[in-house]
């Protein structure tokens, strides 16, 4: 108060008010004080956003440190390939031309082992190419004297640019080849071009192709050799994730809709984890390019020469169709048109048996594609899956008689006790038909699961998964007689009968 006086000359000012109050009049603060607010609070908000724009940063390569070590990888080949213009004899050996290797490593360095071996041999064979044709043509328009030469070169140009351009909408040329033919174009015409007036062709395409293939090597080596990045790999985890999303999505949807049936609603994770289903239906992309990637990495690790690539597709199809089966399942589920509450109850045990069996199936898959092992036991979690689909079947199909009479019996009757008792009073269809559906799509989901155990062991076959422990014959077991043996399969098929 006293340095608002002083700043006033010692004077206050004071308005009275009707009721006999007074209230004083402070003076309002100057520009500068308001522009230094202004700019106080725009740093603090830069300072924000920077924290902000770090942390996004921090997380990215937290999730991945792969990433950050790709980036060191780029540093070092960039790093090997100026030498060639610095070092005064390896600049001598080829020229200004040493630009060409950085621009190389540039284009041609990806993440993965597989894409950088692709772009590596796209830019190589198709300079070479271009060079080798660009030559040629150049030897044949020199022929017809210099009236004749650009008309020759022009048409050249022409017709091979065409070609090239068309022949990048057959799939299969731009799926493997897109960026080779770019660079074909590109260096031939280059080199066609510049072929009119340079003297020394020959010599600017070697120093060309040699920088090129010098790049493209340094990219291949430090790929290879520094913490090589697999596409392999890649394709194998992410197929293998998109089976275990599927089995967490599957019954955690179905847990959640008739969990609330019964009350048992304060648990969200299988709310959460219903959604994952999500995740498999945008893979196919991913999976093509790490297909495609795969086919032209050496051998690494358990995948060796002419791994099945081409089958981790087909096993992505068959899961996708699954994942759009659950996608209509939690449309159903979701859907505002709801059954009764005692029919729920009625099909929750069916329903929830079938969504355990088919993500047990389904992780067992995951467990063998992950482990390359073959899986002792998934035949019998097929076998219980098919049980497990019918009672759900038999159960809808009783559905009106069992909530009339007898609500808390087992589902699986046979037809014909049901059919000795008189049929009074059903429910409705309309009511009954949300089950129905979703019963239906429980169906569908174990027959398109059903595919993905077929699609799994015909990549088993192709790749040559290892025995189980328990049926590896290199494994030493204790001697057992054949009535032991024998009783031990009677054992088992009674237990698969009894679930």
């Amino acid at each position: 108060m006293s340095r608002q006086k002083e700043n006033s000359g010692g004077l206050e000012w004071r308005l009275r008010v009707s009721d006999g109050s007074s209230e004083e009049l402070v003076p309002e603060r100057s520009i500068i004080h308001r522009v230094w607010l202004w700019v106080h609070s725009l740093v603090i908000a830069l300072k924000l956003m920077i924290w902000k724009f770090m942390g996004k940063i921090w997380k990215l390569g937290a999730d991945d440190p792969r990433r950050v070590v790709h980036g060191l990888k780029v540093g070092i080949a960039l790093s090997a390939v100026s030498l060639f213009y610095y070092v005064r004899p390896l600049y001598d050996g080829i020229g200004g031309t040493a630009m060409w290797a950085v621009m190389t490593v540039v284009v041609v360095f990806e993440f993965t082992v597989g894409a950088t071996l692709l772009k590596g041999f796209n830019r190589g064979m198709a300079t070479l190419l271009a060079c080798s044709l660009a030559l040629g043509v150049h030897s044949i328009a020199s022929q017809g004297g210099e009236k004749t030469e650009p008309i020759v070169l022009v048409i050249s140009v022409f017709l091979t640019a065409s070609a090239a351009t068309f022949s990048r909408f057959i799939p299969t040329i731009k799926r493997r080849f897109d960026y080779g033919i770019t660079i074909f174009i590109l260096t031939f015409s280059l080199v066609t071009v510049s072929s009119y007036r340079v003297e020394k062709l020959v010599k600017m395409a070697h120093e060309r192709l040699s920088t090129i293939v010098i790049g493209g090597s340094m990219c291949m080596i430090i790929s290879t050799l520094i913490c090589p990045v697999w596409a392999g790999e890649d394709l194998h985890l992410l197929v293998t994730r998109n089976m275990e999303k599927l089995a967490e999505s599957l019954h955690g949807s179905v847990v959640a809709y008739f969990g609330e049936v019964e009350g048992d609603i304060g648990d969200d994770e299988p709310c959460k984890k219903s959604q994952a289903y999500k995740c498999v239906l945008n893979s196919k992309t991913t999976e093509e390019l790490l297909a495609n990637f795969a086919r032209w990495e050496p051998p690494h690790g358990q995948f060796g020469f002419w791994h099945p690539w081409k089958q981790y597709l087909k096993i992505g199809t068959t899961l996708r169709y699954c994942a759009c089966c659950i996608e209509a399942l939690n449309a159903s589920i979701s859907s505002e048109v709801q059954a009764p509450e005692s029919a729920m109850k009625y099909l929750s045990v069916s329903c929830i048996k079938v969504s355990s069996q088919c993500s047990s199936v389904l992780k067992e898959l995951a467990k063998t594609t992950k482990t390359m092992t073959r899986s002792s036991i998934i035949d019998i979690s097929v076998d219980e899956m098919k049980i497990t689909v019918e009672d759900l079947r038999n159960a809808v199909k009783s559905l009106p008689v069992q909530l009339r009479h007898q609500p808390q019996q087992a589902p699986h009757l046979e037809a014909k006790e049901e059919a000795k008792r008189p049929l009074s009073t059903t429910l409705p269809l309309l009511e009954v038909l949300p089950l129905v559906t979703i019963s239906s799509l429980l169906s569908e989901i174990a027959a398109g699961i059903e595919a993905v155990v077929s699609a799994v062991e015909k990549m088993a076959d192709l790749a040559s998964f290892n025995l189980a422990n328990d049926e590896n014959p290199t494994k030493n077991k204790p001697v057992t007689d054949p009535s032991s043996k024998q009783q031990e399969q009677d054992d088992a098929v009674k237990a698969v009968q009894m679930v």
